[in-house]
């Protein structure tokens, strides 16, 4: 009689076994997950408060200061991805009425002054041309000009392949009165970084790039003056979930006893400690010379085909995404999908200002080999060659 009040069936495609296909992942991210960290992520679930987790949380806080170079004490790992991290940092810093400065070279900086934006910040934003980044004097400008609490910048903007050097900027941001945030997710662990050193105030990164696991959570950082300014707040953050008081007790930062907060993606946690564990056991100084060598060799190999690097200069090309132009006469769209069903190799084309322009090929933690690049640049002389008949 029960069966008379059921007037949606079971989903036909839920009653077929799931189906997941194998294909190398040399897009911006994410990155394909090795087995080690595969099978952390499968381990049986415990209870987000039971010791054992929370021992997994402390692993996963050490772990960050690694890779962030920082002895932060307010350092942990947000439950999302990076974008929420993003969201994260500018919610619990930026209150009504203060005056933001956003480096806008690409898709980040153009998300970042958004969600400024809609938390009722007064935004200015210094422009660069997508594949350009921004000198020191230019950021001073800014700085002297619109006097702003928070200045953000992309260190690795994976929209178009370009690398900001970062070297002084905080030093510029304090002497001008300004906290210094920082996107590191698509540069963690491929290229260097110093949080203290650098005197970077907010920092925060995801999982899904170098660190090889899944997407679903994000590192992130702040410093004794981000952190000052957190407690100084006339208004709670507009989102309990990421109120960082309550995150950063929950992780053990405040030195009170962990009170519940959320249940956190346990077996993400689980992942995430074993990619940032691989990062620790390969070394931050190797992993950067790794990516280094394979994208000159990925740089080198693509120059021969023919095509053109995006990003002018060496020092700015972001390691771990490389971006080129299109060649006249093709669809990116053609050449990406001709990679995927003939190569079962997945590589993109441009995102926000670079959409039509660039197509991006990432090598991030694991998948940086130099098996991998010449992969990739064979089936790319394949596509080039077959997608350029096709137009014959």
């Amino acid at each position: 009689m029960a069966s008379n009040l059921l007037h949606v069936l079971p989903p036909q495609g839920l009653l077929r076994p799931l189906a997941v296909p194998e294909r190398l992942l040399l897009g911006p991210g994410p990155s394909n997950v090795p087995p080690r960290i595969l099978a952390a992520g499968g381990r049986q679930l415990l209870g987000h408060m039971h010791p054992e987790v929370l021992q997994v949380m402390d692993d996963i806080k050490v772990g960050i200061q690694y890779a962030f170079q920082t002895q932060n004490q307010l350092t942990l790992a947000i439950s999302g991805t990076g974008h929420c991290a993003m969201e994260a940092a500018l919610l619990n810093l930026v209150e009504h009425g203060d005056t933001v400065l956003v480096a806008v070279n690409g898709i980040w900086g153009q998300r970042a002054a958004d969600i400024a934006r809609r938390l009722g910040a007064s935004v200015h934003e210094l422009l660069k041309p997508p594949g350009e980044y921004f000198p020191p004097w230019d950021i001073e400008e800014g700085l002297v000009r619109h006097k702003p609490s928070v200045l953000f910048i992309t260190h690795g903007e994976s929209s178009t392949g370009v690398l900001q050097p970062l070297e002084g900027l905080g030093k510029l941001c304090h002497r001008h009165g300004c906290l210094l945030l920082v996107d590191a997710v698509a540069s963690l662990g491929g290229a260097p970084i110093f949080m203290d050193q650098q005197e970077i105030d907010i920092l925060y990164s995801g999982s899904q790039k170098v660190l090889n696991a899944p997407p679903g959570s994000a590192p992130i950082s702040f410093s004794e003056r981000a952190r000052e300014k957190i407690l100084r707040r006339k208004t709670k953050p507009p989102s309990f979930y990421l109120d960082m008081r309550w995150l950063a007790n929950y992780w053990g930062c405040d030195g009170e006893p962990r009170r519940y907060h959320h249940t956190a993606p346990i077996n993400s946690f689980f992942s995430l400690r074993e990619g940032l564990a691989m990062l620790a056991e390969l070394g931050l100084e190797n992993s950067w010379e790794h990516h280094r060598v394979n994208c000159a060799q990925l740089c080198q190999g693509l120059r021969d085909l023919g095509l053109e690097l995006f990003v002018k200069e060496e020092k700015a090309r972001l390691p771990t995404i490389t971006t080129v132009r299109v060649p006249e006469g093709y669809d990116w769209k053609e050449i990406t999908a001709f990679l995927m069903d003939n190569h079962a190799i997945e590589i993109a084309g441009g995102l926000g200002p670079s959409v039509g322009k660039v197509l991006r090929i990432g090598l991030m933690g694991c998948n940086s080999t130099s098996r991998n690049v010449d992969r990739v640049l064979h089936a790319l002389r394949d596509a080039l060659r077959c997608c350029r008949r096709s137009r014959l």
